[in-house]
């Protein structure tokens, strides 16, 4: 007898009812998760942090309650798969402005007087969510993900829904923050909303929070994103039963090669040569190192058997 544990639940690879249902237990899935699952649990720092768990919890639910609208109004206006991946940022756009205008009307400021949108967040993979979501898995380009399109993983879709969402709320997030510009009015629009966690409470607090978040965004941008290009290692955010944890998941990145500066492409080229050479230098090191040791045991032995051959001359005396 087939264990359920064992039986791989794929997404719909064709616009059917079959896909609308998986659609609506997906939404119906991950609402239930935001309830309690907000709590970041990762090892970074996210912009989300700053903000209390009731209003974090507000904004995701109203992130996805935004994303409904935004599939019915692509099927409304029949845009193809192609078209969704070419308008890809303008989609973001639009939508992002759309969740901060109702998101941010009840605390009386205006989405207007935010800083407008110029680097927008590539790791939501927005594209791909709403291609699985409107078109099913085989509008995927193959060999993108580690899996044929056909066979795409119910739970791989779910993961890009989760990471998207609290991408997308980092990215609001992020925004009021550099809007508000000054740490002074940071901490007196959390504090007059109350809206703040109680861990960012002080301009201080504030204050450290956001160069850690500068310090580590660089580490991120020269170091680790560069090294998930070579790796072919996505890292996105999800939903555990702690918190929000951090991913790993497959996606080949050779689109995003081919448009990497050329100091990074000074650091792609030395972790392949690392590649090639540490492999052979290690082999080389124990090669080496066996030698040595060798050639120790028997001077070792050696000196041993000509110290009891010295003492044995000198009783025989």
């Amino acid at each position: 007898m087939i264990s359920n544990q064992n039986i791989i639940k794929y997404w719909p690879n064709q616009p059917s009812i079959k896909l609308n249902h998986a659609v609506v237990d997906l939404f119906i899935e991950t609402e239930r998760k935001l309830i309690l699952r907000t709590k970041n649990k990762s090892n970074e720092y996210l912009y989300l942090d700053i903000l209390n768990i009731i209003t974090k919890t507000e904004l995701l639910q109203t992130i996805l309650s935004e994303l409904k609208e935004l599939i019915l109004d692509i099927i409304e206006i029949n845009l193809n798969s192609k078209t969704i991946v070419k308008l890809n940022r303008k989609i973001q756009k639009i939508f992002i402005n759309r969740v901060s205008k109702k998101f941010f009307f009840k605390f009386r400021y205006s989405e207007t007087k935010l800083n407008t949108i110029e680097n927008l967040n590539e790791n939501n993979l927005a594209d791909y969510l709403l291609t699985y979501l409107i078109f099913g898995s085989s509008y995927i380009e193959e060999k993108i993900f580690l899996f044929e399109t056909l066979y795409t993983p119910y739970n791989h879709v779910r993961v890009l829904l989760e990471n998207f969402i609290i991408q997308i709320a980092n990215t609001i997030t992020k925004r009021l923050i550099y809007s508000l510009n000054e740490t002074a009015n940071i901490h007196q629009f959390l504090r007059k909303q109350n809206i703040s966690n109680k861990l960012y409470t002080s301009s201080r607090t504030i204050v450290l929070f956001l160069n850690n978040l500068k310090w580590q965004n660089f580490i991120k941008s020269q170091i680790y994103d560069i090294k998930s290009l070579y790796s072919e290692r996505q890292k996105v955010l999800i939903f555990s039963t702690e918190g929000i944890i951090t991913k790993n998941i497959y996606m080949s990145n050779n689109n995003k090669i081919k448009r990497v500066n050329n100091i990074s492409l000074i650091f792609l080229f030395w972790l392949e040569i690392k590649d090639l050479l540490i492999p052979k230098t290690e082999k080389l090191v124990i090669q080496i190192a066996k030698y040595l040791l060798y050639c120790l045991i028997n001077l070792l032995s050696n000196s041993i058997l000509i110290l009891i051959r010295i003492l044995v001359f000198y009783l025989n005396k």
